[in-house]
């Protein structure tokens, strides 16, 4: 069943980019913007990669945290955020556990994975999701909903 805006977010678990264990409980006292990507190092995943890079402080000077997650490996994440120097947190679902808590639709035909983000406030509640194939919007519409929380 896919989250809805005021829903809670699922409690999950994964390995981020330096190989260290993540749990969604750690963050529970702030605001998060969680993006959910087909892949590395494509052209609209790096575009949205790096706006959400080069807008970070926007998201920090709010309290939010961001945090990628797509289907790929560890040392591919690696070697994305080493490449375009990203500052934020990438998670690896490999098995699309996270993915299907969070019920992110696939796009083109159910054959890639989709390209969703959602807002959540410091309470773990969902305030925006935003799913479009535009990966630029992604980062205004978070950061609307954010100054606004």
């Amino acid at each position: 069943m896919a989250l809805k805006v005021g829903d809670k977010i699922p409690f999950f678990t994964s390995v981020d980019s330096n190989g260290n264990p993540f749990a969604s409980a750690d963050y529970s006292d702030q605001p998060l913007v969680i993006y959910f990507y087909p892949k590395d190092d494509t052209p609209g995943c790096t575009i949205q990669a790096c706006t959400f890079r080069d807008q970070y402080e926007d998201f920090k000077a709010l309290d939010a945290e961001v945090i990628g997650i797509s289907s790929d490996s560890l040392q591919s994440h690696q070697k994305f955020a080493s490449r375009y120097k990203l500052p934020f947190i990438l998670l690896s679902d490999f098995d699309k556990k996270i993915r299907t808590q969070f019920g992110v639709p696939n796009d083109f035909l159910g054959l890639i994975p989709g390209r969703a983000t959602y807002v959540i406030d410091k309470n773990g509640i969902v305030q925006l999701i935003f799913d479009s194939t535009s990966a630029k919007i992604h980062i205004q519409k978070a950061l609307e909903i954010l100054k606004r929380m």
